[in-house]
C-alpha cells in the first residue's frame, strides 16, 4: 500500500497515491524536454516547445498532438496508457492537456501543463 506523507486526499476524497505526482512529473519531463537536450538520451523528449514558433494551422496542431502522444507512448508506456493529447498555443503561452490512466487502473487522470506566459517554465494544474 502506498501512502503519501504528509497524508493527503485526492479530488475524490480518497487517499492520494504518491505515484500520481511521480507520473505527472514524468509526463511533464517528456513534454518539455527537447530532443537533443539530454546528453545520454539524445532522442528523449517531444519537441513540443517548438510549437509556439511554428505557423498556426489545424494541420500543425494535429501533427504536434500526434508527435507528443507518440513521445509519451514511447517513453512512458511501462507506466501509463495515453488516451488523448490536446496542445494549444496562444500568444506566448503553450497549454497541453494530457489524458492518461495507469496501466493497472481504470482511473483516468487529466493534467494540464502550461509553459510560457509571464516568463514561467513548465507547470501543471
Amino acid at each position: 500500500m502506498n501512502v503519501n506523507f504528509p497524508f493527503r486526499f485526492d479530488g475524490r476524497g480518497r487517499t492520494q497515491d504518491p505515484r500520481d505526482d511521480y507520473l505527472r512529473q514524468l509526463v511533464e519531463q517528456v513534454l518539455f524536454t527537447s530532443p537533443g537536450e539530454r546528453v545520454n538520451m539524445p532522442d528523449f523528449g517531444s519537441g513540443l516547445l517548438q510549437l509556439p514558433f511554428a505557423p498556426n494551422s489545424m494541420e500543425m496542431a494535429a501533427a504536434t498532438q500526434f508527435t507528443v502522444q507518440a513521445a509519451l507512448q514511447k517513453w512512458l508506456s511501462r507506466y501509463v496508457k495515453v488516451q488523448s493529447v490536446q496542445a494549444t498555443a496562444v500568444d506566448s503561452t503553450l497549454s497541453v492537456t494530457v489524458q492518461y490512466s495507469l496501466l493497472n487502473s481504470d482511473v483516468t487522470q487529466v493534467q494540464t501543463f502550461v509553459y510560457g506566459g509571464n516568463g514561467s517554465g513548465g507547470g501543471s494544474s
